[in-house]
């Protein structure tokens, strides 16, 4: 275990679980994580390899006994009826029947219905009568020779979910951790392992759980397929529900005028919509104008008598087009049905998760630490749902007044959620909350946004926030400072119409922006900033007008000894190759330091570079820094240009470079860049050395 691991099993022991081990266990049993992390952490809650061995045995003999399989039900009921009694883990779901009076148990994969079940554990249990619950059951079997008796019996029923918590012990085991820490113990909770993971993608994975921790919250998330959008709402928790977003109805969501039956908005905290994008899709009105309403005021109407419910809605769907075209042609909810291309509807959005920034999920994303058992986050979670801390950053920072009770409602929905997730007990930093309230407006500012493009009477707001000197700090979308050119579009602007630069921060955006930057001939000083996931960056665009004419070159970074830090080196190479004149030749120095375990290793790939240099006219040298001093990292010409790059080359973040048929792979500038900065200087003195 790292120290990670360590901290976590001793602040939490008895509730956590190696993460690795649900795939270890779970074989072809088609359960949710929170049924089988359950059933580990009663057996497998301990750092003891001895005791996770034998925990592990012990759970899939459980599924193995007790699981119900579909293609084996009639041998399991065969089971019951030679035994009299037998334990099994299915999906039950529970039914009045007016005509005898009697609630009802139907088994999913046992195959079995009307089970009789007792009133109070109907009352216990309420889930049981909406669409099922995961549970540990008793069943007898008595045959009987009454035509409408059932010869099954339910004898007992345990849902597969925490008993009780200590609030204030979760608490107080949080202010052990660092914020790092503390982000990392909850993206190996939800299953990825925080490595291959940057600042913000890691927020962007924990906006995911706002849904569990805040009542009424609705959240969508668009992007491509593959990245796990619908994973938290189907596997992480037992108080969500994900349904397909074509087969919902206003009964089976709000009520059933007929019977009175209550939908799913009141019996869960999450309501999850998936495959919610598609043209195609055929939607009801009446249930567009109840959600409308339902987002707005957490009401809906039962005939003459109006209700009210806490769940969350969350819309998940697929993108189709790639995002500079839906800028360019329409908007960033394009690919909606038309019934929910609706600006009203739309502007009860608090945030847009940009679903095109989150990694395809690949098998070295997933994790091996420890992390909280599911539903013991989940549980923590729902309580918090009762705690409100929108108002946290009102000590150092205030909204702009030009932000709209609506906007400020979203804004501070998202905050309150975040501060409870990482903040639960205080404790954060001035910073830490000034992070947490830009990424707020920032989800919200994208919805605003497009509504801009598609209704003309929603006028401009100035999304910013003021700092304790009464300084305003605008605040803009990642794809605002990617694609300035297309981002700036109101509804009635002809398509190709020009880009509408009237936000304070606009020209700044713009003079950050990589396709900006690509169109100056002449290199000028200058310092860039670049933000996480922002793409269109490449080593041509930013550094290849620095090196053209340059007979030497000198980079300085500590840092080049993992493959994929080789690999980038390689990359800037062959920048200077494609920049430099047919017949001129280019030495490129290397001073970096030496890897400690695998020097041959790294000495192999340099040589390698080496060789492969001399046949296209440049020729590579390197040394290694003997004193572990060099710490600063830039890259120096012999015509008067030092570059200081506060990464060095490694500016990229986790793609997948072993798939040669991925464009993350082929051109870089399809690749998402890790947070940096680049100061470019313009010296007299002409030098070939750091």
């Amino acid at each position: 275990m790292n120290e990670l691991d360590r901290k976590i099993n001793e602040y939490f022991a008895g509730l956590v679980v190696r993460k690795d081990l649900v795939k270890t266990v779970k074989g072809n049993a088609i359960v949710p994580t929170y049924v089988l992390e359950y059933l580990l952490g009663q057996y497998c809650a301990t750092s003891d390899e001895a005791t996770i061995r034998t925990g592990i045995e012990t759970v899939r003999e459980i599924l193995r006994k007790h699981y119900v399989h579909r293609n084996e039900a009639g041998l399991v009921r065969s089971n019951i009826r030679e035994k009299g009694r037998y334990k099994v883990i299915d999906k039950i779901s529970v039914a009045l029947n007016e005509k005898t009076d009697v609630y009802e148990a139907q088994f999913s994969n046992l195959g079995i219905k009307k089970v009789l079940v007792d009133s109070t554990t109907v009352k216990t249990h309420p889930k049981l009568l909406v669409s099922g619950v995961w549970c540990i059951a008793d069943i007898e079997y008595e045959f009987t020779d009454e035509k409408n008796t059932s010869p099954w019996i339910l004898s007992s029923l345990k849902p597969i979910q925490l008993s009780n918590f200590d609030f204030d012990d979760y608490v107080k085991a949080r202010q052990k951790f660092t914020t790092d820490e503390w982000i990392d113990l909850l993206i190996q909770s939800i299953g990825f392992n925080p490595e291959m993971f940057g600042r913000r993608n890691k927020l962007t994975q924990l906006v995911r759980l706002i849904p569990f921790c805040e009542r009424n919250y609705n959240l969508i998330e668009l992007g491509p397929k593959g990245t796990g959008k619908s994973h938290i709402y189907s596997e992480f928790s037992p108080h969500g529900i994900l349904i397909s977003g074509g087969e919902v109805t206003v009964p089976k969501l709000f009520v059933n005028n007929a019977s009175g039956k209550i939908g799913l908005v009141g019996f869960w905290d999450c309501v999850a919509f998936d495959e919610f994008a598609g043209k195609q899709k055929q939607i009801s009105k009446s249930l567009v104008d109840i959600l409308k309403n339902y987002m707005a005021n957490k009401t809906f109407s039962r005939g003459i008598e109006t209700l009210g419910a806490e769940a969350s809605m969350v819309f998940v769907g697929n993108t189709r087009h790639t995002v500079p075209y839906m800028l360019k042609h329409s908007d960033l909810f394009c690919g909606l049905p038309d019934k929910f291309y609706d600006s009203a509807f739309l502007d009860r959005i608090h945030f847009y998760i940009p679903g095109w920034e989150v990694s395809i999920i690949r098998g070295e994303m997933f994790s091996d630490g420890y992390g909280f058992v599911v539903d013991y986050l989940a549980e923590i979670l729902r309580s918090l749902r009762n705690h409100d801390y929108s108002d946290r950053y009102t000590e150092h920072f205030s909204l702009s007044s030009d932000i709209s009770t609506r906007d400020r409602d979203g804004i501070k929905k998202t905050f309150s959620g975040l501060m409870k997730i990482l903040f639960p007990g205080g404790g954060e930093s001035r910073e830490e909350v000034e992070e947490l309230l830009k990424l707020s407006i920032e989800g919200r500012k994208r919805v605003k946004d497009q509504l801009m493009r598609i209704d003309s009477t929603y006028g401009d707001v100035s999304f910013a926030y003021l700092n304790s000197l009464e300084e305003i700090k605008p605040v803009a979308t990642l794809e605002e400072k990617e694609y300035p050119d297309y981002y700036h579009k109101t509804a009635g602007q002809d398509k190709n119409g020009t880009s509408r630069i009237d936000d304070p921060d606009d020209s700044q955006l713009a003079s950050t922006n990589a396709q900006a930057m690509a169109a100056e001939s002449i290199p000028k000083e200058k310092h860039l900033s670049f933000q996480e996931n922002q793409k269109g960056i490449s080593f041509d665009v930013l550094l290849g007008p620095y090196l053209r004419g340059a007979k030497r070159v000198t980079v300085t970074d500590p840092y080049v000894r993992m493959f994929y830090q080789v690999r980038n080196f390689m990359e800037f190479i062959e920048t200077v190759v494609k920049h430099k004149a047919q017949d001129e030749e280019v030495l490129v120095h290397l001073v970096t330091s030496r890897d400690e375990f695998k020097v041959e290793q790294q000495k192999e790939w340099f040589e390698k570079i080496q060789e492969s240099s001399i046949s296209v006219g440049v020729e590579f040298t390197w040394e290694f820094d003997e004193t572990g001093t060099i710490h600063a990292r830039h890259v120096v010409t012999d015509h008067g240009w030092k570059i200081l790059l506060d990464r060095g080359l490694d500016i990229f973040g986790h793609y997948e470079m072993n798939d040669a048929f991925t464009f993350e792979n082929r051109i870089q500038k399809f690749r998402p860049c890790k947070t940096f900065e680049i100061t470019f200087i313009k010296s007299n003195l002409s030098t070939g050395d750091g």
